[in-house]
């Protein structure tokens, strides 16, 4: 699809519109979704976490499902697009470095990483395309992992995403922050990281472009990042409802029925705070009770099932396929100003219009 907007640069990768599809697990960003994207012309993202629980041999360990399942998935989606897709893998999930290396072996054309700082990353990709962007949250994150791989890997990031409180899914921020978020605004924080990575890709050589993330929801707000200096946006919570978003429509209808006093934050087991969109699931852990549940998976480094007062992963998993009863939708700050379900497509050429209208 070829714009009036400035291209998006990742190394010899040209993104345009300048637009990441932003991971969302659990397999809400599957195959249908991130083909749709890439084919036109933006970056499409498979989140990877869960991607194999609809593995046919549910008798598979969680790890090798879902290795299995990720594998599939991406074959899937490259045998839909011809254009490049981007992988998501949290850092804090247990399988961190098995689903890195399927993506590795696939050649995907990105791999973004966050939910912790990937300083494993660049030691498990042997594949020299197969661009590396780190998710951040603030400039001294940015400054560690430049540090750090360029010390032990001789290599700096490809793109870095700054992401904002805003944002939808597990947030990097502590929940006094999320509830401030005027003082950890993504134009603050662009400007920051832009600064650190600059100063290192100048020492490199090379050039890494900042992707904002966290609130971006319009042609108008592409705009103003750009102007900002950022090189492109991350958007996920616009992607939810389009024709060809994988999750179940009443997923979907929970973004359609939603008003802003709906969009809440709450705390996840896995020790970050989560934006969710409120239904009765939502109100037993905002009354502190625990959901009862057996660990079928252990996905998450940092949660206890012991301590934990529900299972996060049986919960998005449930609200994917639209068992809402036992579950929630994830959701971005701005998941109320949604009204209806369209196609990638014309999702997209209204972002374009709005933002060279915009510029």
């Amino acid at each position: 699809m070829a714009t009036s907007l400035p291209d998006l640069k990742i190394g010899e990768l040209t993104i345009n519109p300048p637009i990441v599809q932003g991971g969302m697990g659990v397999r809400v960003s599957g195959s249908s979704l991130a083909s749709a994207v890439s084919n036109e012309g933006a970056l499409g993202v498979i989140a990877s976490v869960g991607v194999g629980e609809e593995w046919p041999d549910q008798s598979l360990d969680y790890p090798t499902r879902s290795a299995l399942g990720f594998r599939e998935m991406i074959r899937q989606t490259m045998d839909a697009t011809p254009n490049p897709i981007g992988v998501n893998i949290m850092c804090v999930l247990t399988n961190y470095e098995s689903l890195v290396r399927v993506a590795d072996e696939e050649g995907v054309a990105a791999i973004i990483s966050g939910a912790g700082l990937p300083l494993k990353l660049p030691g498990l990709v042997k594949n020299p395309k197969v661009k590396l962007i780190p998710i951040v949250s603030s400039g001294r994150a940015a400054e560690v992992i430049c540090k750090s791989w360029a010390k032990k890997h001789g290599r700096l990031p490809d793109a870095v995403v700054v992401e904002g409180p805003l944002a939808g899914g597990h947030l990097g921020f502590s929940r006094e922050q999320v509830d401030k978020p005027e003082e950890h605004r993504v134009e603050r924080l662009v400007a920051k990281v832009a600064a650190v990575v600059g100063s290192y890709g100048q020492a490199g050589n090379v050039e890494i472009p900042v992707i904002a993330a966290g609130g971006v929801y319009d042609g108008t707000d592409i705009a103003r990042f750009l102007k900002l200096g950022a090189a492109g946006v991350q958007m996920a919570t616009r992607f939810v409802c389009t024709h060809e978003c994988d999750a179940a429509l009443a997923y979907k209808e929970t973004y359609l029925r939603c008003t802003e006093e709906d969009v809440v934050v709450i705390n996840s087991p896995v020790g970050l705070p989560g934006r969710v969109v409120r239904n009765e699931f939502v109100e037993r852990v905002l009354r502190g009770e625990r959901v009862p549940f057996r660990c079928a998976y252990h996905c998450l480094a940092t949660c206890n099932p012991k301590t934990a007062p529900y299972c996060i992963a049986a919960a998005l998993i449930n609200a994917y396929r639209g068992n809402l009863d036992a579950g929630f939708a994830m959701c971005g700050t701005n998941a109320a100003r949604v009204d209806k379900i369209v196609s990638v497509r014309e999702l997209i050429d209204e972002l374009v219009e709005e933002t060279a209208r915009a510029l």
